[in-house]
């Protein structure tokens, strides 16, 4: 008996790659279709929710971005933070966000997202990242400053890391707004690509 495989369809529309300047940032110019031989979960499109395995990354280095993430020759690129900082005691990190950019929706990314993000991460290392981080202060609408209860020499490596989702950014106006599922089924972020739609089952 012949078994045909189900295959579901996620397509995006391309932006162009983000450069690093709000300049980069562009009107679609195309469309990118990606098929996969198994079921895309909802929570694939979602950076919060990221398991540490490695599916859900093809849809996160597309629809999202983080403030620093490995890229080719740099483990910790700067890509939405342009600079960040360590105190000599370890205790607070503190990041300076670059200007000018826009979700796919066009809501300005600042600080108050990078808050609501990190509070509303709950993938791999939540418990590990919740519980070391004391505080997450906003100084103005471009840094923003985490407070550590103790030292931790490897918090830039969990946070930085694409493997726990937590540095990468979502809108926090977006999601108030149409709600957890909402974002899940519409999913809006800052990277080279914008949701288009999902075909389940093609």
């Amino acid at each position: 008996m012949r078994r045909t495989a189900s295959i579901a369809l996620l397509s995006l529309l391309a932006l162009g790659l983000w450069s690093g300047h709000a300049a980069a940032q562009s009107q679609p110019d195309g469309q990118l279709t990606i098929a996969f031989d198994v079921s895309i979960a909802l929570t694939f499109l979602d950076p919060a929710e990221t398991p540490g395995i490695g599916v859900p990354f093809v849809f996160l280095y597309a629809l999202h971005d983080a403030l620093i993430k490995p890229l080719p020759g740099n483990d910790m690129a700067p890509c939405l933070a342009e600079s960040w900082k360590e105190s000599p005691d370890g205790l607070v990190y503190e990041f300076r966000l670059r200007e000018g950019l826009k979700f796919h929706n066009g809501d300005p990314f600042t600080a108050e997202d990078v808050k609501f993000s990190f509070l509303r991460y709950r993938g791999a290392s939540a418990r590990l990242l919740h519980d070391r981080v004391k505080s997450v202060d906003i100084l103005d609408p471009h840094r923003i400053r985490f407070v550590l209860h103790a030292p931790w020499p490897d918090f830039l490596v969990f946070y930085a890391t694409p493997a726990t989702g937590a540095a990468w950014i979502v809108p926090k106006k977006y999601i108030e707004k149409v709600g957890e599922e909402g974002f899940r089924r519409q999913p809006v972020g800052l990277g080279p690509y914008r949701f288009a739609r999902m075909t389940p089952g093609v």
